[in-house]
């Protein structure tokens, strides 16, 4: 249910910006910063929702901290979070967007693996493209692994 609300945040973001076809401006980019805190805030007025919240909110953060809105890295990400952060990137990665192509699959995984350790937690990219599982299982359970493939 996170990775169909994960976006709810973008109601609050005018058409305007969400389609521009060219960079966004800095204020423009503020407001998009601010759908994952909009989403997890709606997300947690539905109370059967609401424990998903904190997966809502986290969803653009990233593996070393450079991600939004929170500034969270490593662990202190939930686990969902950061397998959501790389499916919603391969997925935006994959589509046709007003301001570019869309990508291959091989280019879209090349650049999961290009940006691992940085924007996406290693292990869950690592579980995910079938790679290197032993290092996988070296920085989370087996459980979790598991888990975040599957979910």
């Amino acid at each position: 249910y996170a990775a169909l609300l994960h976006d709810m945040g973008k109601v609050r973001v005018p058409s305007s910006v969400l389609n521009k076809p060219d960079r966004l401006t800095d204020e423009e980019f503020a407001l998009i910063k601010r759908h994952p805190d909009d989403g997890a805030s709606l997300v947690a007025g539905i109370p059967y929702f609401a424990d998903l919240s904190d997966l809502v909110a986290a969803h653009h953060e990233a593996f070393d901290g450079s991600g939004y809105a929170r500034g969270l890295a490593g662990s202190d990400i939930p686990l969902l979070a950061r397998v959501l952060a790389a499916a919603d990137a391969y997925d935006a990665m994959t589509s046709e967007r007003s301001y570019r192509k869309a990508m291959t699959e091989a280019e879209a995984k090349s650049e999961l693996r290009r940006c691992s350790g940085t924007q996406f937690d290693p292990a869950v990219i690592a579980a995910w493209l079938g790679r290197d599982v032993a290092m996988a299982e070296s920085v989370l359970p087996a459980a979790d692994v598991v888990s975040a493939v599957v979910e």
